[in-house]
């Protein structure tokens, strides 16, 4: 049966090969036969197979050989001629064949050594369950991808690969594992094990603890599990980005296909280390990378492992009765959300607060949806959403489920949730859980329980919720975030960039671009003018080296105008009171001149003075994984004050800008506030996309790129300052 599964995969991938001969739509790259053989093992070595109970020798033999697809195990371990009937071989140089995988249980010194013979055997893959010293990562990357391998590790508990059979661990984990649609990849050991055990309603396709990823990245055990028509979800917990290109290629493969993607990072991006000279350096700080990826890719990015199995359980059940993507109806802010029903007042109240803080919208109920609440809610309580229920406690199971059904008919609700302390009810009474799968009978919609507190939570009731498909979340935090990661899955990921469509189009302003950039280093003013070349607003500026020159460029501007040093040394011209805004004759210019001059020196700028407005930072930072990242948050004195910002990569979808804005802080005052006129928010987009237009032609020679401030008002978004550092 092993080798039928092997010889079906590889013959849909030459079949998909001859179809992209004859120009049918292209098919996605084949997996690699050493990935191939390693996570659809036919043969397995133990090497360090062991005969005493409780060794880690003994468990990874005893993990294999419960692996439901049956390959052929063979222990390694001089010490012994045999363990539980199956014959031991001295060395890997003595196996019957050249093995598919070798599950390397050694200790760290030997490690190096037995890849090493790995390879001269011809083994295709190895698990390298050690923590390899920094020292020997090299060699033994370099013995694996000279010899062609696959490697899982250094420093992890192996692979599970439940759809296919394969159990390649060194640690006892539940047998059966738990089947399911989720493909989790985790570089760390316990949480591999953790979400194993969780007990929870998801199950998975491959289970990878990729530890060091010495050879084999997290990118390669996903593209695998997105060949596996079972696998419906990601799951991704992850600390470094390793293969940028490739992870980004499977996570626009998820987004393609509508298929959730949840992801916890752990540590922060490299992307704050340089870049620190720029205002959007600063401001992009830690974690811009995993923060652009999401915004790009519409992930689902969890701050806790409670979270994450809160999502998972909800994404897991909602794809067994559907197909997982986008609604029928996407979400619309401020008309569409979430239903909830409660049992009290208080913790009604509180559901709110948590839903306001993690930005979770409730629909506005219709004026039809309140009559039908009205008429069986007990007088006094208010048809409202979030709805309290409680009152006398009379015919609870058909007042919850009325209430329920209610709310999802309801058009601007998406998903609806009992929130409840799921308790072992000391008498007997099922009312809630009757009520919740009578609703769910009656609608389509995503129907979930959110429990108030997780170690209150009947696990018998518990089971029988999920048995029946129902998600049930365990914490109203959690439960509440991971409502909103369906509302944002339901929406949709964004839609592919077509605002770079026409990169290259233009040499001759690349060519102008270029002698701009080399200009940078000597002053402000090649700044402003390369944003020009990409359609960004920017205030008329001239350099000055002397007060004459200086009257000159004021007269032509036009007074009143603002004067800034100039002198390539000073970054940041403000920090050094090297700004005078308002000059508004000659003598005041004059004036100002002489006093730039003398603290700081003659070169200067000459610019137009640009009415006040609501200011934004808007710039570019370079990623070390990613490359340019664009960044747009609070400007002017609020850089620091609110750390408010927004970051993704450049290839934006043609609705992001406004998507960008939104998430900020500041976007209140951007609609206006007490009477004020809204600023032009397609001039901000366009100065945004611009940028994205700059990152994507000009982003291999710049290092950060920060407009501070982009000065917004009803009738455009000018920039008044910009500070590039060229590679």
């Amino acid at each position: 049966m092993t080798t039928n599964i092997r010889t079906e995969r590889i013959a849909g991938q030459q079949a998909g090969s001859a179809a992209s001969a004859r120009g049918d739509d292209p098919p996605e790259p084949p997996v690699g036969p050493a990935l191939l053989a390693m996570l659809e093992a036919r043969s397995v070595a133990i090497v360090g197979a062991s005969a005493r109970p409780g060794s880690f020798g003994a468990r990874m033999l005893a993990e294999a050989g419960k692996s439901p697809a049956r390959p052929a195990v063979y222990p390694v371990n001089p010490r012994y001629q045999q363990i539980d009937g199956l014959r031991c071989y001295t060395s890997l140089a003595d196996l019957p064949e050249a093995v598919d995988l070798a599950l390397l249980g050694v200790p760290d010194a030997s490690l190096e050594q037995q890849l090493a013979l790995a390879a001269e055997t011809g083994c295709r893959s190895a698990v390298v369950f050690g923590n390899a010293a920094e020292a020997d990562r090299r060699r033994l990357a370099l013995t694996a991808t000279s010899a062609g391998m696959e490697l899982c590790g250094a420093g992890c508990m192996g692979f599970a690969n439940v759809s296919y059979g394969l159990r390649a661990m060194g640690y006892v984990e539940p047998d059966p594992l738990p089947a399911g649609p989720v493909a989790l990849v985790t570089h760390s050991g316990s949480v591999f094990s953790a979400l194993l055990r969780t007990r929870r309603a998801f199950g998975f396709t491959v289970a990878v603890s990729s530890g060091q990823e010495l050879v084999t990245t997290a990118p390669s055990y996903l593209e695998y599990a997105l060949r596996q028509p079972e696998t419906r979800v990601l799951a991704l917990v992850l600390e470094a980005i390793r293969d940028p290109v490739r992870l980004r290629q499977v996570l626009a493969q998820a987004a393609e296909r509508d298929l959730p993607v949840v992801i916890l990072t752990a540590g922060n991006s490299a992307s704050g280390r340089a870049m620190v000279a720029a205002h959007s350096g600063a401001l992009a700080g830690t974690g811009a990378g995993w923060e652009a990826l999401t915004r790009s890719y519409g992930l689902h990015r969890v701050g806790d492992l409670a979270e994450m199995a809160d999502t998972l359980e909800l994404f897991t059940l909602l794809t067994k009765s559907r197909a997982p993507g986008r609604s029928a109806a996407p979400r619309t802010p401020g008309q569409n959300g979430i239903a909830t029903v409660h049992d009290s007042g208080l913790e009604r109240a509180h559901a709110a607060d948590v839903a306001d803080e993690l930005g979770v919208p409730f629909a506005p109920l219709a004026e039809s949806t309140k009559a039908r609440l009205t008429a069986r809610l007990d007088p006094g309580l208010i048809a409202a959403n979030p709805l309290d229920v409680w009152g006398t406690g009379a015919s609870t199971r058909e007042l919850v489920s009325h209430c329920l059904t209610a709310l999802a008919d309801d058009e601007s609700v998406q998903a609806v949730a009992l929130a409840v302390d799921l308790v072992t009810e000391l008498d007997g009474d099922d009312s809630y859980q009757l009520a919740v799968l009578d609703a769910a009978a009656r609608t389509s919609k995503p129907i979930a329980v959110i429990a108030n507190v997780p170690s209150a939570i009947d696990p018998g009731t518990a089971a029988m919720l999920r048995a029946s498909g129902i998600p049930v979340l365990e914490g109203m935090r959690t439960g509440l975030a991971a409502m909103r990661h369906l509302l944002d899955q339901l929406e949709g990921p964004p839609s592919p960039s077509t605002a770079n469509a026409s990169l290259g189009a233009d040499p001759a302003r690349r060519a102008r671009a270029g002698q701009l950039l080399a200009r940078c280093g000597e002053t402000g003013a090649a700044g402003l003018a390369l944003l020009a070349e990409y359609g960004i607003d920017a205030a008329r500026t001239e350099r000055v080296c002397s007060a004459d020159e200086a009257l000159a460029a004021a007269g032509r501007i036009g007074y009143p105008v603002v004067l800034k040093t100039d002198e390539p040394a000073i970054a940041h011209k403000s920090d050094a009171g090297g700004v005078l805004v308002g000059v508004k004759d000659e003598p005041a210019l004059l004036a100002g001149y002489a006093d730039l001059a003398t603290r700081l020196g003659p070169a200067a700028l000459v610019c137009q003075m640009i009415p006040a407005g609501v200011e934004l930072a808007l710039g570019m930072v370079t990623d070390p994984d990613l490359g340019p990242l664009i960044v747009v948050g609070a400007g002017g004195v609020l850089v620091e004050l609110l750390a408010d910002r927004a970051v993704t990569l450049p290839e934006l979808a043609a609705e992001q800008p406004a998507a960008l804005l939104s998430g900020l802080k500041v976007s209140k005052l951007l609609a206006g506030v007490r009477g004020a006129a809204p600023a032009d928010l397609g001039a901000i987009a366009k100065a945004i996309a611009g940028v994205a237009e700059l990152a994507s032609e000009l982003g291999d020679h710049i290092q950060a790129l920060d407009i501070n401030p982009l000065i917004c008002s009803p009738t455009g978004a000018i920039a008044v300052d910009a500070l590039i550092i060229p590679r």
